[in-house]
């Protein structure tokens, strides 16, 4: 548990941060929070301060490959919200504007941060946008297998799920001390994109498709010893992320076998390389799709000189790139890569985003 010198000492290095990088004065600032850290265990940070610290986590985010665009980073403040109900309004408008008709917008909503001695608020779901998993009675899963636990845990909420194998998961929002409330996305705020092959027309017959936002929503956005515990925040998608995990890992949909046989390879051996080729024609499949449905997303070959283009900059400001390399480098052609070739510290420097457990496991039901 953080104490009053932790709080403020974090916030006097923060303002620090912001003085050097913007030349915003720190010193006042400083006495304020001071005053506001002794009566209260915390301080409320000014909308500049938040939309600084938010575009700074997100530059020392190690796993992000896009961080070029931090500076773009839209900040909506929305921590006046104290309603499970307002929130999700908050969260629905997140979508629509961010998914801005398929030209995605990167952006980030800031819900009431953790207050001394309390929990934070939570929003359950790892993304806002994610398919339900359904164990089976053979020990299959329909749907994302990666998503059973939640799914079982929005279920014993009173969640009647369809059942198929694209299901958007209700988004379940729980305040501190409260019981968690159940909400039903309405459709028209989940843009998905149906996939299709630019020459395979028999693609189109496995009734694919996936969510055109990646919208984080279960990691905590840490600024000048405040805790967010529940900030959604999106960039827009890298086709890979699609179609070399969330669709072909073993773990997930795992459509590589059934793609190799659709294209009639000889998959009696690995060394064929059946996987390879299935794994290509899926992402072209995902990336055709995108492009074909007017939904913004990068390949991993402009993605990864986009990050070498960020690391220039930030060289040219005398700051380090921290990174992630099993991350950063895509998960097909990796030697392709430029990124491939160079090393990274896998530090974390503060403003950062920070993993959270599981909200389902941790709180009363």
């Amino acid at each position: 548990m953080q104490t009053a010198i932790d709080v403020t000492t974090e916030a006097s290095e923060f303002l620090e941060l912001v003085r050097q990088e913007t030349g915003a004065p720190g010193g006042g600032r400083l006495t304020e929070i001071r005053s506001e850290v002794q009566r209260t265990g915390s301080y409320r940070q000014t909308f500049a301060e938040l939309e600084y610290g938010a575009r700074v986590a997100w530059r020392n985010s190690t796993r992000c490959v896009g961080r070029l665009h931090w500076k773009t980073l839209t900040v909506r403040d929305l921590r006046h919200l104290d309603t499970a109900a307002a929130i999700f309004d908050g969260i629905v408008e997140h979508l629509e504007l961010a998914t801005n008709g398929g030209r995605i917008r990167p952006m980030i909503s800031v819900f009431a941060p953790r207050q001394p001695g309390r929990d934070g608020i939570r929003i359950w779901n790892p993304q806002l946008v994610r398919y339900a998993g359904y164990r089976q009675a053979d020990g299959s899963v329909v749907g994302d297998p990666m998503h059973v636990e939640i799914t079982e845990a929005i279920q014993a909420l009173g969640w009647r799920a369809p059942g198929g194998a694209f299901d958007v998961l209700p988004i379940v929002v729980q305040l501190p001390g409260q019981r968690p409330e159940v909400f039903e996305l309405p459709p028209e705020a989940v843009l998905e994109v149906p996939l299709s092959h630019p020459e395979l027309a028999w693609f189109e017959d496995l009734g694919l498709r996936w969510h055109a936002l990646p919208a984080i929503s279960d990691m905590s956005v840490e600024i000048g010893g405040v805790s967010y515990t529940a900030a959604p925040f999106n960039g827009w998608y890298m086709g890979t992320e699609i179609g070399a995990r969330n669709l072909s890992d073993a773990g997930r949909y795992d459509l590589l076998p059934e793609i190799g046989r659709r294209l009639g390879l000889d998959m009696s051996s690995e060394r064929t390389l059946w996987r390879d080729r299935a794994l290509v024609e899926l992402n072209a499949a995902v990336l055709h799709s995108f492009k074909r449905h007017g939904v913004l997303l990068v390949d991993h070959h402009t993605a990864s000189r986009q990050f070498v283009r960020h690391e220039m900059n930030e060289r040219e400001a005398c700051r380090s790139v921290p990174g992630n390399w099993s991350w950063l480098v895509p998960p097909i052609s990796g030697s392709t890569s430029p990124i491939f070739h160079r090393r990274y510290d896998d530090v974390t420097n503060r403003p950062s985003i920070e993993h959270q457990p599981p909200a389902w496991r941790e709180r009363p039901r």
